[in-house]
C-alpha cells in the first residue's frame, strides 16, 4: 500500500534532516507535532538539490539539476515518485498548496550555483530570493494552512527570516565558499581584501533582516511559534560569535556552536518564549 510507502518517504526526509542539520532538528522538535512531517519534506527536498551543487564534485552536476528538476515536477504532477525525499516533498505541496513558483525560484538559485561565482547586487538579491526567501515562505504556508489573510500578512516577514539565516550561512561559510568553491555571493567585496567596513556592512544588513523577522515570529500561530523562535535564537547567537571575529579570522575559520552549548540556548529560547521576553 502506498501508505507505507509514504511513511518511508517522510522518514527520508526526517533522517535527512537530522544528519544535515541539528540546529534546524531542534527547532522542528519544539514546533507542533502537526508541523514536523511537513517541516521534514522541505528540509529534505532543499537539502537534496543543495548537496548536488555543494558536494557532487565528481559528477556531471548539471545533469544531476535537470534530473531533478524534471523529477519534481514529475513528481508533483503524479503525485508519487520513487524517490522517496521527492515522494515526501510532493505530499507537502499538494497538502499545503505550494505554488510552482516558489519551487522554481528555489531551484534556479542552485542552478545559479553551477556557473555564477560572483554577483552582482541583482543577482545576489535573486539568489538569497530563491535559496532561502521562497524555502521560508513554503514554511509559512504550512504553518497558516490555506489562511491566506495570515499568509500574506506575515510573507515579509518570512521572507526576512530566511534572509537573515542565508547570509549568517555565507559569513560562517566563507572560508569553504570562496577558497574551496571560488563563490562570492556578496556583490562589490574582495575577499582577498576582506575588511572591516566591508564585514560592517554586511552585518547591518544581516541586523536589520533579523529585526524585521522577529516582528513576524510574534505573530505566528501559537504552535509555531516556539520551534521557529527557537531557529532564531540559536542562528542570532550563531551571529553574535561572527560579529566578535576579525575579517581574517572569519576568512580562516567555520564559527559554530558545540552541540553541547546547543542544548544550553534551546533552553535560553523557551525560556524567553514561555515569559514573552521575544
Amino acid at each position: 500500500m502506498k501508505v507505507i510507502f509514504d511513511t518511508l518517504s517522510a522518514e527520508c526526509s526526517k533522517t535527512t534532516t537530522r544528519l544535515y542539520s541539528t540546529s534546524f532538528s531542534l527547532g522542528i522538535q519544539f514546533l507542533d507535532k502537526k508541523y514536523h512531517e511537513p517541516i521534514y519534506g522541505i528540509y529534505g527536498f532543499v537539502r537534496l538539490a543543495d548537496e548536488i551543487v555543494d558536494s557532487f564534485h565528481e559528477y556531471d552536476k548539471e545533469f544531476l539539476m535537470q534530473k531533478i528538476r524534471s523529477e519534481t515536477m514529475e513528481a508533483i504532477a503524479m503525485k508519487i515518485s520513487i524517490n522517496p525525499i521527492l515522494n515526501s516533498f510532493q505530499n507537502v505541496v499538494h497538502t499545503y498548496k505550494i505554488e510552482w513558483a516558489l519551487i522554481d525560484t528555489f531551484l534556479k538559485s542552485m542552478e545559479m550555483d553551477l556557473y555564477q561565482k560572483e554577483h552582482t547586487e541583482d543577482s545576489y538579491n535573486q539568489y538569497v530570493m530563491g535559496s532561502a526567501e521562497v524555502v521560508g515562505l513554503m514554511c509559512l504556508r504550512v504553518f497558516t494552512k490555506g489562511d491566506l489573510v495570515v499568509y500574506d500578512e506575515l510573507k515579509p516577514y518570512a521572507m526576512k527570516l530566511g534572509a537573515a539565516f542565508q547570509k549568517v550561512n555565507f559569513l560562517r561559510d566563507l572560508m569553504a565558499d570562496y577558497q574551496l568553491l571560488g563563490r562570492n555571493y556578496f556583490p562589490e567585496v574582495n575577499f582577498q581584501h576582506f575588511s572591516f567596513n566591508d564585514k560592517m556592512n554586511i552585518q547591518n544588513e544581516i541586523d536589520a533582516d533579523f529585526e524585521e523577522a522577529l516582528i513576524g515570529i510574534k505573530q505566528l500561530p501559537a504552535g509555531a511559534r516556539r520551534g521557529v523562535y527557537l531557529a532564531y535564537f540559536y542562528y542570532k547567537k550563531l551571529f553574535l560569535r561572527i560579529k566578535e571575529l576579525p575579517p581574517e579570522k572569519v576568512m580562516t575559520a567555520r564559527v559554530r556552536i558545540p552541540d553541547y552549548n546547543k542544548i544550553g540556548l534551546m533552553v535560553q529560547s523557551l525560556f524567553r518564549h514561555q515569559f514573552d521576553l521575544l
